[in-house]
């Protein structure tokens, strides 16, 4: 008998298991069904950073699982990159090796099942942390389950695959804290921060933060049973941390090396904000916006909501509990409107959008007080439930009707009647349960289906105004594409054995070179090299601000050569002197660079000296001992232009519309260009103090770019002419009324010369092996030299020659030069992030000593239960 009765009890278990994995995936399932969204479907998950970052990312990834880069060191982005950093701030996460099952043609589709299953096993790991934690029936525990699941933040924030592990974990967090108050057993809470803190430890902080508070919430309720657990919570917490060091450490020193400041405080409270947030942003079905201005995503359901507020009032709660964690709640509303506050949750950086980060501990911090109240309800309570019930509708109607609608004009009408109809439905549902003898199952069905109806409608508002916002991109535009490029980055890597580089100037996202697994220039990362993204700046190339981003196009033909840029990718013909069209596959060609230049060249102890590296026609010259000008401008005679008004100030020209439509506004001018020329439109607006908003295409007979103003280079191509020509150009301006720009004027650069140049340095170049984070070449030279590369100069690289360990010197801090001695001599190069060793060996002992300190602990324990 008692067999049979453990066996029913295991089946409902798993059942409720079960439900909590599969009701969230089918609702998040279903909302994008709605939408048009399943694998293989048109459309796909990915929108803004999802689509511009993560399916690269993903890709990238999964290049290193099948063998194509290595784990340390990726060539793929800004000439060469920390991949351990970069890794684990995008992509650090168990659940990521599922991409191992596809390919980068379907890294949507892996995404959709990647962001499904994080989404049910979020289910599964907080009702196994509410299996441990509440006294309620199965039925419950599903609910608050699939609630937490699905709160609005997980939503919301979706895009953002990286941050979801750390709703995995928290609930696994507190699970082991509880654990180690209450029964001495710390190994639950060292394993799961241990993972936490490796799969993304940006998130693991705010988790971390989290977690400490709410062990000293807990122990405070009753000091003297928890007090002895503080120094345990402590040994395991830095355990843990020592234990991830493997890969915080590495990625902290990159950080650090690359010149990330910590925001300053600028105002006591924090900028944007309502006072109704908190409130408007609890109902059902209300989305205003993941960019800036936006409100915290705290909404964790209408019925853990209802409950929460019972926690408060409820007689069986004790006041010391109300205080403490209400206190909790308290710090964490705070937090959103205190600037300060708010800047520390997130690592003291202001985030680049999607605001409020840690928004979802407040949402878990609800759900949890609302099962502490659900142990606690009883039948003579439905009055207390009612009066809190018409409490939370009465201010939702009054936010509704007094709120100023200019910033909450989001909440619709549908949202407001359905927020107030679930609330009376939930309150009329738990009066029927307490009444009703027959058909006990019946009312906890029809609350769980309420349940899953009230989370279908909040995540399908959700999606439609992120697909308002952001828009869901097309499968077309990421297969297409891919079927097209891919080939001819095949095409290039046949035809080459050595190191070289490759561009897109059509490119579908600033990340592509991840996907495709080539060496280019371009990206857009929150893991970069600062200091190489600001030197390549200042050599033409466009990197401002932060150096978040760093375009390739726009600049001149003598960077592609400097940096080895081999190949260019494009829809049209480049307009480029010694580019050479080789394949064409649908839309896009492939050209090659005969003037490409390889990884290394010998120089001497000049290089360093400013006044010969500080800009492109500089460095070139001092590479190839060559003296005569390469560049020189010319002004521009203005042919014609439409709706357009110009006024000149000092060195900068305005260009501003004439109706003031917003209509297209340009220019025309006229220009002799010298025979064997390659000419350049120059439109620098690094100095136009914001008014470079908009787009400009520029044309010449047969041939125009685009591109945006405050983007790209300023070296707008014109061409390369064999003979003298009289050409006419226009410029085009859309998407803003004002452009400021440095006198515009073009550039011409003497093929000829820079024929010589090119041929000059290729007498002395280093041809480079690259293998992965190792490079190797052999090289003699008749005198002390120094072997400049375009290697970006980062910590972790390591040189020798002949096996002798050697200083790496950089090039303004931005690329890597080793000196060589007289002879013939090997040179290898190595990388390692800088501080992995130490990682790899604090990670071990962590590991270790935590063992030792369990084992202490049980053998303690032992003895003192036998005294």
């Amino acid at each position: 008998m008692k067999q049979q009765v453990k066996k029913v009890f295991l089946n409902k278990k798993s059942l409720a298991l079960a439900l909590s994995f599969f009701i969230p995936i089918l609702i998040m399932a279903m909302s994008y069904y709605r939408l048009g969204i399943y694998p293989t479907s048109d459309r796909t998950i990915l929108a803004s950073d999802a689509f511009g970052q993560l399916v690269n990312f993903y890709s990238g990834f999964n290049n290193f699982l099948h063998g194509e880069q290595s784990f340390f060191y990726t060539w793929n982005g800004s000439l060469g990159l920390n991949f351990v950093s970069l890794m684990s701030y995008y992509i650090n996460s168990l659940f990521s090796f599922l991409v191992f099952f596809f390919d980068n043609l379907n890294m949507p589709d892996a995404m959709y099942v990647i962001l499904l299953t994080k989404i049910g096993v979020m289910g599964v790991t907080f009702w196994i942390f509410a299996q441990q934690t509440f006294r309620l029936p199965q039925w419950v525990k599903v609910s608050l389950s699939v609630y937490y699941a699905l709160m609005s933040f997980t939503v919301a924030y979706s895009i953002m695959l990286m941050w979801m592990d750390a709703l995995i974990y928290l609930p696994l967090v507190l699970l082991g804290i509880q654990r180690l108050m209450d029964k001495q057993k710390p190994s639950l809470l060292f394993i799961v921060y241990f993972l936490l803190f490796v799969s993304n430890y940006y998130m693991a902080f705010m988790v971390g933060l989290f977690s400490f508070c709410y062990f000293f919430v807990r122990a405070l309720t009753d000091w003297s049973l928890y007090k002895k657990a503080v120094i345990p919570y402590f040994i395991t917490s830095i355990l843990a941390g020592g234990a991830s060091m493997i890969i915080i450490l590495p990625s902290v020193i990159d950080l650090r090396a690359n010149g990330e400041k910590l925001d300053a405080v600028t105002s006591f409270f924090t900028n944007d904000l309502g006072p109704w947030d908190f409130i408007v942003k609890s109902m059902t079905g209300v989305y205003d916006t993941s960019k800036y201005g936006s409100g915290p995503f705290i909404s964790i359901g209408l019925l853990p909501l209802l409950f929460f507020i019972f926690y408060f009032v409820s007689k069986k709660i004790p006041l010391k509990n109300k205080l403490l964690y209400g206190g909790l709640v308290l710090f964490m509303v705070m937090s959103v409107y205190i600037q300060p506050l708010n800047l520390f949750w997130q690592g003291l950086h202001s985030p680049n959008m999607f605001l409020f980060r840690f928004s979802f501990l407040y949402s878990s911090l609800i759900l949890i007080l609302a099962g502490f109240s659900l142990e606690k309800f009883e039948k003579k309570e439905l009055n207390v439930l009612g009066n809190c019930a018409l409490s939370i509708m009465g201010l939702f109607i009054l936010a509704a009707i007094i709120s100023n609608k200019k910033r909450y004009g989001y909440i619709t009408q549908e949202s407001l009647i359905l927020t107030v109809v679930l609330l009376i439905v939930y309150l009329l549902l738990f009066v029927l349960k307490e009444k009703v003898d027959k058909h006990v199952w019946l009312v906890p069905c029809l609350i769980v289906a309420c349940v899953c109806g009230e989370l279908f409608f909040n995540t399908q508002q959700i999606m439609v105004g992120i697909n308002k916002e952001w828009g869901y991109t097309s499968r077309e535009r990421y297969t297409d594409g891919y079927k097209q490029i891919e080939p001819l980055v095949k095409k290039a890597q046949s035809r080459n054995d050595s190191f070289y580089r490759l561009e897109n100037i059509d490119s579908i996202s600033r990340t592509d070179s991840f996907n495709y697994n080539y060496s280019g220039v371009t990206m857009f990362s929150s893991i970069r090299n600062r200091h190489t993204s600001q030197y390549l700046d200042r050599l033409g190339y466009r990197s401002p601000g932060t150096n978040l981003t760093i375009q390739y196009q726009n600049n001149t033909i003598l960077m592609d050569d400097l940096l080895g840029v081999k190949y260019n990718i494009a829809k049209n013909a480049p307009n480029k002197y010694g580019f050479k069209k080789i394949a064409t596959q649908g839309n896009y060609a492939l050209y090659e660079n005969k003037n490409a230049l390889p990884l290394g060249m010998l120089t001497d102890q000049g290089i360093f000296q400013k006044k010969n590296n500080n800009n492109q026609t500089a460095l070139l010259q001092y590479l190839s001992e060559q003296k005569e000008p390469l560049f020189q401008f010319t002004g521009l005679n203005e042919v014609s232009r439409k709706n357009m008004f110009i006024r000149e100030e000092g060195d900068f020209t305005y260009f501003s519309e004439e109706t003031n439509n917003n209509e297209e506004k340009s220019i025309t001018w006229e220009v002799n260009i010298p025979e064997k020329t390659q000419a350049y439109l120059t439109l620098d607006t690094r100095a136009s103090n914001g008014l470079d908003d908009g787009s400009v295409e520029v044309s010449v007979p047969g041939h125009k770019t685009s591109s945006g103003l405050a983007a790209t280079g300023s070296y707008y191509t014109i061409g390369y002419y064999e003979k003298a020509e009289k050409v006419k150009v226009t410029a085009k301006f859309t998407g803003s009324s004002v452009v400021k720009v440095l006198r515009p004027s073009v550039l011409m650069l003497k093929t000829a010369i820079l024929d010589q140049e090119i041929a000059a340095i290729k007498q002395k170049e280093v041809a480079f092996e690259v293998k992965g984070n190792h490079v190797h070449a052999e090289v003699t030279t008749e005198k002390e030299q120094v072997i400049f590369t375009t290697i970006p100069y980062d910590a972790g690289w390591q040189a020798q020659v002949d096996g002798k360990p050697v200083e790496i010197k950089a090039v303004q801090d931005a690329l890597i030069t080793v000196k060589v001695p007289k002879g013939t001599h090997t040179v290898q190069l190595n990388y390692y992030p800088k501080g992995m060793k130490l990682g790899s060996f604090l990670c071990f002992s962590s590991f270790l000593l935590f063992i030792g300190y369990v084992y202490w602990s049980k053998k303690r324990e032992k003895e003192v239960g036998s005294r």
